[in-house]
């Protein structure tokens, strides 16, 4: 194709592009109408799981299918004239389901109107020819976006059906299609690549476009597509029926949630085209993959109830995803899948660029059947089981499936082309040598931040990357250090019998380890490596998290356990020390300021941030998986039901994402290594006294009062609630600590509750 002016004329490409995503968005919420429909006709013909889902996926089997032949005609036609005579076959075929009243006839109307699915392969191809290569995968991501078609027709029909029946709907929407394709027509243009192809009489044959998919990469590509585009497909054709049977909603409110899934999913698309060509589309498929694999483990798990038998008798677990948590896990799989779509399709338009109508077809049958598939095994695992979520056990082990299928396949094409090109396995053998050797230390060698060159051209992203992926376990380990500040309010309320002088005790037990801790934990970086203490100490709040939930729990449990689990809290408050002698090795000193402030701050926020969102999880308890059941108790004739292990429990998966982010992210830099002797000299230096003086009057004023605050407030004013409104100081105050950074600032205000010029602490250089 030639890369002319005229075929890539700037506004024939948008309009184009424009319509394209138009009629895809169209014919995906024709195409989908059954996952709102399709609730009705079960209901009328009382048809079981399995013939529901082979309702709702025949639709689904035909636009697979003829996705092939569509692509085959777009490469040899032109995508304008294919569209055109495509969207009025629809809308015939859309308006004959009015008049049905059959399963059979519902059946053999919807295999026809299943030819709205077959719109992705016209409007790939087509879209494809209109843009040059290394803008493709953006264009195909926001042609993509037309999947939130999906989440049209889950919005739009319900309104449709409480209006005027469930039998307007297809007539609404044959009409629509109609004026739909007059409007394509008049705004559209010939594709430039048939165009040239007809001047220069080098059309395609047919055994020209039927070559490419021969290539295992194509059926790679196609089961990635698999999940990808058909779970996606099936998801949307299933969620509001799995809301109404599992949650109890209703037909309009599970229609409405289940847009959280729909359409995100959609319009990421074109984000996900953009990330396909800024990294390539290969391996952002592969995030795709782990991201959705992590998620769906966790949509799998059934209701479970189990006892564990104690010497002083029986406690139950009630385990259970809340519709909350289970839309935010939906959610991010609808995400990760709508990066995918796009994704793979910018991997196929860079191998296969001049067969993207056959090749794109292929896949796009391959996917389709994922669609029509995937819903009847649906049915069938719910009619076996009789457990809801084995729909999600089936996609867990769909995706585990393709992604060994994936790497053994890529692993095979990587030894072929190695084995065929010996420079080209050379070249390969020492480059994986010298990231092998990276990977295994994860050490900085070579760090020099006072050099000019060296921080323009490479220590700046560096020491940037590692700052950012700093913030979040030092905000986290702020969150534990003082989540007791809030749970001492809650523990008289539910059974606990403790004076006000022992959860005085309990709320200021972090802090005393905290600050200890803080001393030891000043002197671990250099001996261990920042990234390595990074992951270690982000991990081990995982132990009094899950200990303080499972110790609440019991109104039994005794006070010094709960001492116990409170000093572990200042595993939190040690882990400031070590995160801010960290990000010091990595910037030079005129930056140290603003670095540390930042990562100070941002830590700091944590304080606000628990006070904040306990209260809300722990009496909102279906904002997390309940790991137990509910505490009761009366306040002023009113009875209030609180989760309180929900105040440990939100944090756990917040910490091992943290400690994974801070593996792949962080660097040690070697350079910074020494022994607890070499370090111990700051000891004899009086500077190091008087900035600890001067810390105690602002940092610790700050944490000292936010500890305490919540339980003052109660004990003070028991029946204000002021006590909700404690996080006010401690959120707004860190935001100061990103501007300090010398003497002068840290001496004006040194009864600061800011914890302003944390940057100060950490020069060596004095007054």
């Amino acid at each position: 194709m030639a890369n002319t002016a005229t075929e890539f004329e700037k506004r024939k490409q948008y309009s184009v592009l424009a319509m394209n995503t138009l009629a895809f968005t169209v014919n995906f919420a024709v195409w989908t109408m059954f996952a709102v429909i399709g609730i009705k006709i079960k209901s009328e013909l009382a048809l079981n799981e399995t013939e529901f889902g082979l309702l709702v996926a025949t639709p689904i089997l035909t636009g697979s299918l003829v996705r092939l032949p569509l692509g085959l005609l777009t490469d040899r036609f032109g995508g304008r004239v294919v569209y055109f005579i495509q969207m009025i076959l629809v809308a015939i075929a859309t308006y004959g389901l009015a008049f049905a009243d059959q399963y059979w006839q519902y059946l053999a109307i919807g295999l026809c109107v299943g030819l709205a699915g077959g719109s992705f392969a016209i409007g790939i191809a087509y879209t494809s020819a209109w843009f040059q290569k290394e803008r493709q995968g953006t264009a195909l991501g926001i042609f993509g976006a037309g999947n939130a078609g999906a989440a049209l027709n889950i919005f739009v029909a319900p309104l449709i059906i409480v209006a005027l029946g469930w039998r307007a709907v297809p007539t609404i929407y044959s009409v629509s299609m109609l004026v739909m394709a007059v409007v394509f027509w008049f705004f559209t243009y010939p594709d430039p690549q048939i165009e040239g192809r007809r001047k220069s009489g080098n059309l395609p044959t047919l055994a020209d476009q039927l070559a490419p998919l021969r290539d295992i990469r194509v059926w790679r590509h196609g089961l990635a597509y698999f999940f990808v585009f058909g779970g996606f497909v099936a998801l949307a054709l299933w969620l509001p029926k799995y809301y109404i049977a599992e949650y109890g909603l209703e037909l309009t409110t599970a229609a409405f949630i289940s847009l959280f899934f729909i359409l995100p999913s959609g319009l990421i698309r074109a984000l996900g085209g953009w990330f396909s060509d800024k990294w390539g589309g290969d391996t952002v498929t592969w995030w795709v993959f782990w991201v959705s694999l992590i998620c769906l483990f966790f949509l799998s798990y059934p209701a479970t109830t189990f006892t564990v038998h104690r010497i002083s008798g029986d406690i139950t677990f009630d385990l259970s995803v809340s519709v909350f948590f289970f839309t935010f896990l939906i959610f991010i799989v609808g995400i990760a899948q709508g990066i995918g779509k796009a994704s793979v399709y910018r991997s196929l338009a860079d191998e296969y660029p001049r067969n993207m109508g056959s090749v794109g077809g292929l896949v796009g049958v391959i996917g389709g059947l994922g669609g029509f598939s995937l819903p009847i095994m649906f049915g069938i695992a719910a009619d076996a089981t009789d457990v809801r979520s084995s729909a999600f056990m089936l996609m867990y082990a769909v995706l585990a499936g393709v992604m060994i299928w994936s790497w053994r396949t890529t692993r095979q094409e990587r030894l072929e082309m190695l084995e065929g090109d010996p420079e080209y396995r050379e070249q390969v053998i020492r480059e994986e040598v010298l990231a092998a050797v990276q990977r295994r230390h994860s050490w900085l060698r070579d760090w020099r931040p006072e050099d000019e060159a060296f921080w323009e051209e490479t220590g700046r992203g560096v020491a940037l990357r590692n700052l950012i992926f700093s913030m979040p376990p030092l905000l986290l380990s702020f969150a534990v250090w003082m989540v007791w500040s809030v749970v001492v309010v809650e523990l008289p309320r539910i059974g606990f019998q403790f004076t006000t002088s022992e959860l005085f005790w309990l709320a200021a037990a972090p802090g005393l380890s905290g600050a200890a801790l803080r001393l030891l934990y000043s002197f671990v970086v250099p001996v261990f490596g920042g990234r390595n203490w990074t992951i270690f100490s982000t991990a081990s709040l995982l132990i009094p998290t899950l200990w303080m939930s499972l110790a609440v729990q019991d109104p039994g449990t005794d006070y010094v356990v709960f001492v116990v689990i409170a000093l572990l809290c200042g595993l939190g408050g040690g882990n400031f020390s070590a995160s801010m002698a960290n990000i010091s090795f990595f910037f030079p000193k005129r930056m140290q300021g603003t670095a540390l402030g930042w990562n100070a701050g941002v830590g700091n926020l944590g304080v606000g941030l628990v006070q904040a969102l306990v209260p809300l999880v722990i009496y909102v308890g279906a904002f997390t998986i309940m790991g137990g059941e509910a505490q009761t108790y009366v306040d002023q004739g009113v009875v209030s039901e609180v989760w309180l292990q929900n105040a440990g429990f939100i944090w756990v998966p917040l910490i091992l994402a943290a400690t994974i982010a801070a593996a792949w992210g962080m660097n040690n830099i070697r350079g910074a290594r020494a022994t607890f002797g070499e370090q111990v000299v700051i000891f004899r230096r009086k500077h190091a006294w008087l900035l600890a003086w001067l810390y105690t009057g602002t940092f610790g004023s700050f944490i000292g009062f936010a500890a305490a605050f919540p339980i003052l407030l109660s004990a003070l004013f028991p029946e204000s609630g002021a006590a909700k409104w404690a996080f006010i100081g401690p959120l707004a105050g860190p935001w100061s600590a990103r501007s300090g950074g010398g003497c002068p600032i840290a001496l004006a205000v040194p009864g600061s509750p800011s914890g302003i010029s944390p940057s100060w602490w950490w020069r060596r250089s004095a007054c």
